[in-house]
């Protein structure tokens, strides 16, 4: 049996791909324990720069695979809601690593984003779509809430007015209308995904390790704080750049009128 996801790394950047193209990549057990595990390594290595996250065939991920879910169908109710919830709160932790991982997350997407793969998109840092991949939460035609963070995200990104009508309704979007709900940050001709998506990893690798790190957890916490617990965050981060390698560099190559080479620790 293929692996579920495939895991590949040149130098600093590594790229886990969603690999049941024949079930449009959705999600099953399978899946879910390989993208636990893979996240949880990649959070922990401190060699990486970034991490791109794509699917594989013609569709991101439609979801989770419903025919998984009708296997459980015959339990009790009881039984039914305690193995979904665990399965579920297992699944989270891939969320989390995905979020706290020090190196920036970019999802390049095409085809169908549904269900957890719109919640796993969500939970990524930067998103580059096809300008054929289409958008739908879809949960509640099978009778589901969200996860993978989904309630979390996307009032943050669309605010709660949208996100109650993508949740509640559950209505197909194209690619720009996510773009001009800030869903994504890019879209391109699908034949310029790979190309779109290397510009944007390149632009990552080639920064400040730890400036980008930084960044990306300051803005990550700014959810949870106040604006003086903010401050206080803000000034540390500051302080730590201004000792770091990059920051010697950034300054010397603005005083000799040069680009900067960053590559410090």
């Amino acid at each position: 049996m293929p692996d579920p996801i495939l895991l590949a790394r040149a130098g600093p950047v590594a790229t886990l791909t969603l690999n049941r193209p024949d079930a449009l990549n959705t999600l099953d057990f399978a899946m879910m324990e390989a993208l636990v595990g893979h996240t949880a390594a990649l959070a922990a290595d401190r060699s990486l720069r970034c991490v791109v996250v794509k699917g594989a065939g013609r569709h991101f991920m439609a979801g989770g695979d419903l025919n998984t879910f009708a296997e459980m169908l015959p339990l009790p109710g009881a039984e039914r809601k305690a193995r979904f919830a665990a399965l579920i709160g297992r699944l989270h932790a891939a969320i989390e690593n995905l979020q706290r991982m020090p190196h920036p997350v970019v999802v390049s997407v095409h085809g169908a984003v549904a269900g957890f793969g719109l919640s796993l998109m969500n939970a990524c840092d930067l998103a580059i779509a096809a300008d054929d991949a289409f958008f739908t939460s879809a949960y509640r035609h099978i009778g589901l809430t969200p996860d993978g963070g989904g309630s979390y995200t996307l009032p943050r990104i669309v605010g709660v007015k949208k996100a109650m009508e993508i949740m509640l309704l559950g209505e197909r979007f194209d690619a720009q209308q996510a773009l001009s709900l800030g869903l994504v940050n890019r879209v391109v001709p699908a034949a310029e995904l790979d190309a779109a998506t290397a510009v944007v990893v390149n632009a990552l690798v080639t920064g400040p390790r730890l400036a980008t790190a930084n960044a990306k957890r300051l803005l990550n916490e700014s959810l949870g704080n106040t604006l003086s617990r903010q401050l206080d965050a803000e000034a540390e981060s500051f302080g730590a750049c201004t000792a770091d390698d990059d920051f010697v560099e950034g300054i010397r190559a603005f005083v000799e009128k040069r680009l900067p080479r960053f590559g410090g620790g």
